[in-house]
Order: C-alpha cells, then sequence, then structure tokens
C-alpha cells in the first residue's frame, strides 16, 4: 500500500512546485522591466512556454491577481497590471504612515538575534546590488523591510507591510529606470546603525527619509506594454 501511495503524494507536491514556479517566473520577468505593464498574457502561449496544461496556467494566473501583479479581465483575459500613477503614491503614502512608526517599534523590541540576522541580510544586500543583480536586489530590499515588521511584532502591521511590499516591487519594476533596485542598500545601513545604537528617533527619521527617495527615482509617467514574444521569452527558462 505504501508503495503505491508515495507517487501520488510525491506527483502533487510536485505540481504545487511547478504551478509556484510560473508565478515565480512570470512575476520576476515584470520586476525586471521584460513584462511591461498592459502585456497581454495568452493562456495557449504560456502553455507552450510552460509546456503545462491551461488549468494550470489559469490557476497560477489566479495567484498572480490575488497579488496585484495580474488584471483578469472577463471576456479579454489576463493582462500585466498597470498601477496608475496615483495608485503609486497612495502606495508610498500608506508606507510613510505605517514604517516610520514600524522602525521605531522594531529598535525598541530587537534582541541582540535580530541585529545580527539584519546585518546578515545587508551582506546579501551588499552583493548582489555589486553583481548587478536587479530582481534580487528588489527582493532582498523588500525583504529587509518585512524584517523590521517582523521585530517589531506586531501582526496586524506585518500583514499590512506584506502586501505594501509586494505592490512596491511591481509598481517599481513597472516605473522605475532599469538601474533601479528598489532600496539602496547605503540606506539601509544608515538605518541598521540607529538600531544598533538603539535609537528609535533616528531610525524612524530614516526611514520617513528612505521612502520620500525611493518614490522621487520613479518615473510615474503612463508606460505601455506592445505584444511579447512569450513562448520565446520564458521557453528558454523552461525546467526538463
Amino acid at each position: 500500500m505504501t508503495a503505491v501511495t508515495q507517487p501520488i503524494e510525491d506527483a502533487s507536491v510536485a505540481e504545487e512546485m511547478a504551478e509556484e514556479d510560473i508565478v515565480e517566473r512570470i512575476f520576476d520577468a515584470v520586476v525586471e522591466q521584460r513584462l511591461p505593464p498592459g502585456t497581454k498574457l495568452s493562456e495557449s502561449a504560456l502553455c507552450e512556454a510552460f509546456g503545462v496544461g491551461r488549468m494550470r496556467i489559469r490557476r497560477a494566473l489566479l495567484l498572480l491577481s490575488s497579488r496585484e501583479v495580474v488584471d483578469l479581465q472577463a471576456n479579454r483575459g489576463a493582462f500585466v497590471a498597470s498601477p496608475t500613477p496615483q495608485q503609486a503614491r497612495e502606495v508610498f503614502e500608506a508606507r510613510l504612515t505605517l514604517e516610520p512608526t514600524i522602525a521605531r517599534l522594531a529598535v525598541e523590541r530587537a534582541t541582540e538575534e535580530d541585529l545580527k540576522n539584519l546585518t546578515a541580510h545587508l551582506v546579501k544586500e551588499h552583493a548582489a546590488h555589486h553583481e548587478y543583480s536587479r530582481q534580487e536586489a528588489i527582493r532582498l530590499s523588500g525583504q529587509f523591510h518585512l524584517l523590521l515588521a517582523q521585530i517589531a511584532a506586531n501582526s496586524v502591521m506585518l500583514r499590512m507591510m506584506k502586501e505594501l511590499v509586494t505592490r512596491t516591487s511591481l509598481i517599481i519594476g513597472i516605473f522605475g529606470a532599469p538601474s533601479v533596485a528598489n532600496c539602496r542598500d547605503d540606506d539601509h545601513e544608515r538605518i541598521l546603525r540607529a538600531f544598533k545604537n538603539r535609537d528609535g528617533q533616528a531610525a524612524s527619521d530614516l526611514m520617513a527619509e528612505h521612502l520620500r527617495v525611493i518614490e522621487g527615482g520613479l518615473e510615474l509617467g503612463t508606460k505601455k506594454g506592445g505584444a511579447v514574444d512569450l513562448v520565446n521569452l520564458f521557453a528558454r527558462k523552461r525546467r526538463v
């Protein structure tokens, strides 16, 4: 009985991993500006590119829609999300309201182990920036802000930050110049220094300044997506 059951469980896990892999590949392509906002995501082309059935593609698109990376439009299909400049400003307005408080609370509640973890995280950020790995730099930059929310130990703020960081990564991918990688790692270094000095007010002020710098570096104009060859874009990275 065991020999029969185990392959079924493994197949289920493999299917789930493949679905998430599709989600991550599409998300990465958006963040790296290889899929411009407004690009139509043809189900048939994605099926061909990833070598999977239509139902798995639809589930992946639903997951991307829940993360506000994809817009699902009735009778039209799926498109890469196109946040407006006003929506981008609203995201940063929310972060400016929330994150300086998170930084202050995190300084008050951080343990020595937390400081070690933040220091180790910044080492990874430095490496991503110096290796010009834009997607990895964006991911690690967002993760730094989530680590602060975790240290602040407020579950409501953490949930809000998870949504805001995801939306910011998409906004940076769309409105940022190709060289922009979300956060400057030296800004994070200054915030960490305030942590080590146990200066909550300095951390709060630096966070507010940091967010304004990120927003100021965006090009909040309209960017339209043209036709993209999805098969060529994704087939090269498809797992065999």
